[in-house]
């Protein structure tokens, strides 16, 4: 009998202390909650975008002298943010390499000024340090060759990119930084050209991964719409191969090169400039800007202010 006793108070204080917690639980839980408050985002009236870079920045081939993608990126965020001004500054300088952009941050006091009152920043750069190296190689026969030149001349570009990503973040930790890729302006010319299309390619996957090191920092390929231009589909790519193989066998001569650079007539590609065949129309820049667009409308912070 006195046994069953001590188990009724035993198991009459647990129940009693399993209670008490689960209330106690709820309570402290619940009040947790109620403390939480949404985070309220208050969006920019002003937004100041600065854009650095090369002849893509530029505008170089804007026959609508608009500013290239930095006249087209403006309108469209003043399109969707209906109560937002935005103001902007363009430090492209055609045919510049990553180098000569850092060389230009060190000894510009305005274009550091403007970086520091950035809400967002957009770089375009690569192309030249590209071009650097594929002048020299791309006539070579040997595929082993190029490649090798290639890969060394990458370790160089990654460490100028790190030089240049470091400059710019020193004078702004807080706006997010969206840089482009490069593409092939003569693809619709040489689809099949292993030489061009992988470099181009390889380039552009360094550019990405010295992206990725860096906080607020986002990666926006331009590749296949600048390169495929008005042929997206892969019938219609297949169909370009099919009449280059004709033509070039896979092979590139500097002679086609030059006549494709110097017809101020025409271009396959739709979206490239016959001003020099090389850098985008005004329609080309509309597309890259589009492409910015959708990554700056999914990376959204430099349209609130921050906290």
């Amino acid at each position: 009998m006195r046994k069953r006793k001590i188990w009724f108070w035993v198991i009459l204080i647990l129940l009693l202390f399993l209670i008490g917690s689960w209330y106690s639980y709820r309570y402290f839980f619940h009040s947790e909650i109620k403390q939480e408050q949404p985070v309220k985002r208050v969006e920019r009236k002003n937004v100041k975008l600065v854009a650095v870079g090369d002849s893509l920045t530029y505008g170089q081939g804007d026959e609508e002298k608009d500013g290239g993608y930095v006249g087209s990126i403006k309108q469209k965020i003043q399109n969707k943010y209906k109560k937002t001004t935005v103001s902007t500054a363009n430090y492209g300088v055609s045919g510049d390499r990553s180098d000569q952009i850092l060389a230009r941050l060190n000894k510009q006091k305005k274009m550091q000024t403007d970086l520091k009152n950035a809400d967002v920043i957009v770089v375009t750069v690569g192309g030249n340090d590209l071009m650097q190296t594929l002048e020299k190689d791309i006539m070579m026969d040997s595929q082993s060759k190029i490649q090798s030149s290639i890969n060394q001349a990458q370790g160089t570009y990654e460490n100028k990119l790190n030089q240049l990503f470091t400059a710019i973040r020193k004078e702004n930790q807080y706006a997010p930084i969206f840089v482009m890729s490069i593409y092939n302006p003569v693809y619709t010319y040489f689809p099949d050209v292993v030489a061009i299309n992988d470099s181009i390619k390889q380039w552009n996957q360094a550019t990405e991964k010295v992206t990725k090191k860096y906080t607020k920092m986002h990666f926006v390929s331009i590749y296949k719409v600048m390169s495929y231009g008005q042929y997206q589909t892969k019938e219609q790519r297949q169909q370009l191969i099919q009449q280059e193989e004709k033509v070039n066998h896979g092979k590139v001569k500097q002679s086609q090169l030059l006549s494709i650079m110097g017809n101020k007539d025409h271009n396959l590609n739709e979206y490239i400039s016959t001003e020099d065949n090389f850098h985008p129309n005004h329609l080309g820049y509309q597309h890259m800007a589009n492409q910015l667009f959708r990554s700056m409308v999914k990376y959204d912070s430099w349209e609130y202010v921050r906290k």
